[in-house]
């Protein structure tokens, strides 16, 4: 690419992190209200600029369930095209451990509230997943997908997960 061109002709995808975690057969959701409906999804949200993807995993989960989380592995990268705004994203999904939960946190605008779901309750929500990645992410911790957290390093001067 020619250091002349535009930097808005570079195409650049929506880079986002979400958290499985699970308690016995139950996982940690949000009902969230996403462009005038509710929709269900994992604690999940972009990247912040100069932040690592374990820090952001981490963070995320925090501000939309309360729920202090360890990440444990990464289950998975996944990349598909929004229907929501029609541009492209790459979700790294991580297996976390919930540690504790402050109930009188308050939650990212938009979210309703975090609430504990079994497989089969997610699934029978159906088109009100936010994403086809909600399943993918937690068929894929259920099939025993799970890398260890080095394949995700971070060069960012102060990053806990080095």
């Amino acid at each position: 690419m020619s250091s002349t061109a535009a930097p808005s002709s570079v195409w650049r995808p929506h880079v986002t992190v979400a958290c499985v975690v699970a308690d016995g057969d139950r996982y940690l959701m949000v009902e969230e209200e996403v462009g005038g409906r509710l929709a269900y999804n994992q604690p999940a949200g972009h990247l912040d600029d100069r932040e690592s993807l374990l820090t952001a995993a981490v963070r995320e989960t925090l501000e939309e369930t309360g729920w202090t989380v360890e990440l444990q592995h990464l289950i998975g990268v996944h990349q598909w095209r929004s229907h929501e705004h029609g541009e492209g994203v790459v979700r790294f999904s991580f297996a976390a451990r919930a540690l504790a939960h402050d109930p009188q946190r308050p939650l990212d605008s938009g979210i309703r509230r975090a609430l504990w779901l079994t497989r089969a309750e997610i699934a029978a929500l159906g088109d009100r997943l936010r994403s086809p990645l909600v399943l993918m992410s937690i068929d894929a911790w259920l099939a025993g997908q799970r890398h260890p957290l080095s394949l995700v390093g971070s060069l960012l001067d102060g990053d806990p997960y080095p």
